[in-house]
């Protein structure tokens, strides 16, 4: 069973790099050595050059891997600050009420250590 051949990525540094090494070429075959050197196509040359000046690569290379931030609606941060103002609301009420239960509680027991006979 053959391996799985996996599609090579390339960083966005190596892009730069790659496009700006093929902008310096100036002599006839330069740039086909060079690609022959790195195992690209000229079409990747060509999206990297349209990229870079779209500002894409710039960009990318502030990216970091894994799933995108999504951004917080702002109705969500209401929302949970309301909810957070309310949970001190409740745990100060809360705790009133223990308060109250354990004044009533100590009223009454007998609060004189001497018995009455």
């Amino acid at each position: 069973m053959p391996a799985t051949v996996q599609r090579r990525r390339f960083p966005a540094e190596y892009r730069l790099r790659i496009v700006k090494q093929a902008d310096a070429c100036k002599q006839p075959g330069e740039l086909g050595a060079l690609l022959r050197r790195e195992g690209l196509y000229s079409s990747l040359l060509t999206n990297w050059r349209r990229q870079r000046e779209q500002g894409a690569l710039r960009d990318l290379r502030d990216r970091r891997p894994g799933p995108k931030p999504r951004p917080v609606d702002p109705r969500v941060k209401q929302l949970e600050a309301e909810n957070a103002r309310l949970q001190r609301k409740l745990q100060r009420a809360d705790t009133i009420m223990t308060l109250q239960k354990n004044s009533r509680a100590r009223r009454r027991r007998p609060t004189c250590w001497t018995r009455n006979s």
